[in-house]
């Protein structure tokens, strides 16, 4: 169960992008406040922001308005420097389609978030076998991604986004390209990481496969919240 200390808080968050001589608004004056240790499932049609809200909540992008913050970073004031801290720190990224490198082992591939963060190279080796054995894929420490199922490359990503032992996990559409086996298998991972490890996760997806497992839902259109349920 969630513990009380927000972790992620945000007011009158709003991401607007130019387009032409108007604006695209992907955020509008969002405010919310999840708490450490929440599983998150973010619903909402496409355009409705949940992609531009884990954008802004992974680093990878500015609000043009508001406060965020998360872990005690302040996101909308960060020097380049602080913005590659809090990303190689705090946030582990889980994608739909992956974004492994292909002419790297799965080993490698886990191992390199850690080693640009300045980790030992033995300390992360050992650190990403004991997360590929937890994950069931030790056998396949020395295969590329395109020897790999869509499930194991999955998993291979999952273990990746949790080698730098991340507070908050983001995942983006993490079974859009799978079947729906391997995607329950995904979510339970996910469920696992959230329940036994403690780590605050945060889903967006059409799926509804993650919907049983959720501490908060949270529904977005045309970006604004439009509705934010606690299950407990």
């Amino acid at each position: 169960m969630a513990t009380r200390q927000p972790l992620i808080q945000a007011r009158d968050l709003t991401r607007r992008y130019p387009l032409g001589g108007s604006e695209v608004v992907g955020l509008d004056r969002v405010s919310l406040s999840i708490a450490s240790g929440e599983l998150v499932v973010l619903k909402g049609n496409s355009g409705s922001g949940k992609s531009t809200l884990l954008s802004l909540l992974a680093g990878l992008d500015e609000p043009t308005g508001g406060r965020l913050q998360v872990a005690g970073y302040d996101l909308q004031n960060l020097a380049e420097d602080q913005k590659n801290d809090y990303r190689r720190k705090v946030v582990g990224m889980i994608f739909q389609a992956f974004n492994l490198l292909p002419t790297m082992s799965v080993l490698e591939n886990v191992c390199l978030p850690a080693l640009l963060a300045g980790e030992s190279y033995r300390r992360t080796v050992k650190r990403a076998r004991e997360l590929l054995d937890w994950l069931d894929m030790r056998p396949r420490c020395d295969h590329r991604p395109a020897q790999l199922s869509g499930g194991e490359m999955q998993r291979t990503a999952i273990a990746r986004a949790l080698i730098n032992d991340p507070a908050l996990i983001l995942a983006d559409e993490p079974t859009g390209n799978l079947d729906s086996h391997n995607g329950g298998l995904v979510i339970e991972l996910l469920r696992d990481l959230n329940r036994r490890w403690q780590r605050t996760v945060v889903i967006a997806t059409h799926s509804d496969l993650a919907d049983p497992h959720a501490t908060l839902h949270i529904r977005l259109k045309d970006g604004i919240v439009v509705d934010s349920t606690c299950d407990f």
